[in-house]
């Protein structure tokens, strides 16, 4: 992944199979760290009731995107459901869980980070005109765009965004601002190392 500040268009995300093969994600992006990635963002297309792969050492927290709902059901009798518009849920890789659509497919925003190394923090926000994004050295924002348009409206010379589309801001030694001006929704991701 490139380390300067970016949009990624929703049409480049890479569409791969679940590690369990049981469906389909669209990978956004994700970060290397040594081996393995350390944190990681993807859309799961969740079309059938399915057995999430486990991931131990991973927290993750989904976020419903489209659809009626899901529940997830976890393999230790708890139950949370995603409604809509925007239910989310927050979990460890490790735990057994099964997603079961509540009336037809579901698209889910996937957060997901290695939380011996990271501290991911995940916001939904309505856009009203400009927000400022303050970024620190060593630290990236993710702007997942749920709906409506927003430019940049400072000097970083970052492409509009469409519903769909994200954008990843990073900074160098010193601290940056982003000003994203528009009108609809975002999530909001802040993602630092411990």
């Amino acid at each position: 992944m490139p380390t300067a500040s970016h949009v990624i268009p929703a049409n480049e995300y890479r569409r791969q199979r679940w590690r369990n093969s049981a469906g389909w994600t669209r990978e956004i992006c994700k970060s290397f760290d040594a081996d393995d990635w350390s944190w990681r963002l993807s859309i799961a297309e969740i079309e059938q009731d399915a057995q999430f792969s486990s991931f131990p050492g991973i927290d993750r927290e989904l976020v419903l995107l489209s659809g009626l709902g899901l529940n997830l059901r976890f393999d230790d009798g708890e139950l949370r459901t995603l409604e809509p518009p925007h239910g989310r849920a927050q979990f460890a890789g490790e735990r057994g869980v099964r997603g079961e659509l509540v009336d037809g497919p579901t698209h889910d925003f996937n957060l997901m980070w290695r939380r011996d190394a990271i501290d991911a923090q995940l916001w939904h926000r309505p856009m009203v005109g400009p927000m400022v994004i303050f970024i620190d050295p060593g630290t990236t924002w993710a702007v997942y765009l749920l709906a409506g348009q927003a430019r940049f409206a400072d000097e970083s010379g970052l492409p509009t965004l469409a519903a769909g589309d994200t954008a990843i801001l990073q900074t160098g030694p010193l601290r940056s601002r982003h000003v994203l001006d528009g009108g609809g929704e975002a999530l909001l991701i802040r993602i630092k190392p411990l």
